[in-house]
């Protein structure tokens, strides 16, 4: 079997390709658009690239013509002698992805469905929108506290009429004017995004099932869901909290033994939507076992690390739900917080 590796690039990518006993067969460059073409000239081989904006692309094009494909994490490189003495260029990095996948085995990353990945990005599209008409609407208020001015308290989708009734008589300026036409253009698109995902989510069954829990709606379930991809990727809940980044950290060393806050490794998004999952569920259901457990935790650590506590509970539990293919039993959490 020949390895081909690609060092990925925004426009331009390197190829090395060995044979099975290391010996270099051919190398060339290529526009990354075309790495499908080239890859369909090639016998089945083995595909070895590094993580980045590009790999999940050429991947699903090497997975389509028979290769095998490894993504190789980016913090891994470095270990194969990647941008070792401070010397690093295409042709060299290629040469020795190609001649480690020779000798070893290489680890990947998860590659991800297509599905997964469009999910993904919508959400991010998502957060993209509603973060911008946050800080459009916070400059706003900027403005108006400097005229000594305040509108009324409510929603957000509101605040463009709430700005002009609070300055009403007045001339509001042309600039102001044109932010306050965005944030509801914005709103608008938000809506839209909203009830696009709301459709998904219905539509779906893991997503029905996730959403069964308290706290959880569409935007969570398919976060999730899109996260895990596959419910078989994690042989138990506590390895999934770990990915999550839920898990406390530590740092010990012979007698010494030292915990540390959660390690927040994994998507930053997906806790914060955990968490947020949990916000909710106290709100909504303040007497599911689950969240009389955390409000147990509250009394001893603080609200903040009983919400972390619940978040991580309960991403253990979707976790349970999807692989067991079973709606949210409050009796199954009760058995939880006790065991916990």
């Amino acid at each position: 079997m020949e390895h081909v590796a690609i060092d990925l690039g925004g426009r331009e990518s390197q190829i090395c390709v060995r044979s099975a006993d290391g010996a270099i067969v051919h190398e060339t460059r290529c526009q990354t658009r075309d790495l499908p073409k080239f890859l369909k000239t090639r016998e089945p081989s083995r595909v070895v690239v590094e993580t980045c904006a590009e790999s999940f692309m050429v991947a699903d094009a090497a997975l389509a013509l028979g290769h095998e494909v490894r993504v190789v994490p980016a913090t891994l490189v470095p270990a194969l002698g990647v941008g070792s003495r401070k010397t690093k260029n295409d042709r060299r990095d290629c040469r020795l992805l190609s001649e480690a996948s020779c000798r070893i085995d290489l680890p990947s990353v998860h590659i991800p469905s297509a599905q997964s990945r469009d999910r993904k990005t919508m959400l991010s599209m998502h957060n993209v929108l509603v973060t911008s008409r946050t800080a459009m609407v916070n400059a706003v208020r900027g403005w108006m506290r400097g005229q000594a001015a305040r509108c009324k308290a409510g929603a957000v989708e509101t605040f463009p009429k709430r700005v002009r009734e609070a300055l009403e008589g007045e001339v509001v300026p042309s600039h102001v004017e044109r932010v306050l036409e965005a944030v509801e253009s914005l709103t608008m698109q938000i809506r839209g995004a909203d009830r696009e995902l709301e459709r998904i989510a219905k539509g779906d069954a893991t997503c029905r099932l996730l959403a069964s829990m308290p706290g959880v709606g569409p935007m969570t379930s398919i976060a999730f869901a899109s996260t895990l991809d596959e419910v078989g990727r994690f042989p138990d809940a506590h390895k999934l909290e770990s990915y999550l980044g839920l898990v406390p950290g530590e740092r010990s060393s012979s007698d010494r033994q030292q915990r540390l806050s959660i390690t927040k490794a994994g998507s930053s998004r997906m806790r914060w939507l955990l968490v947020q999952a949990a916000w909710s569920a106290r709100r909504t259901a303040p007497g599911d076992p689950m969240v009389a457990w955390s409000l147990e935790v509250e009394k001893r650590r603080g609200k903040r690390m009983s919400l972390i506590a619940l978040a991580r509970k309960m991403a253990g539990i979707l976790f349970a739900m999807w692989r067991d293919t079973e709606a949210y039993d409050p009796k199954l959490g009760a058995s939880v917080a006790a065991a916990s």
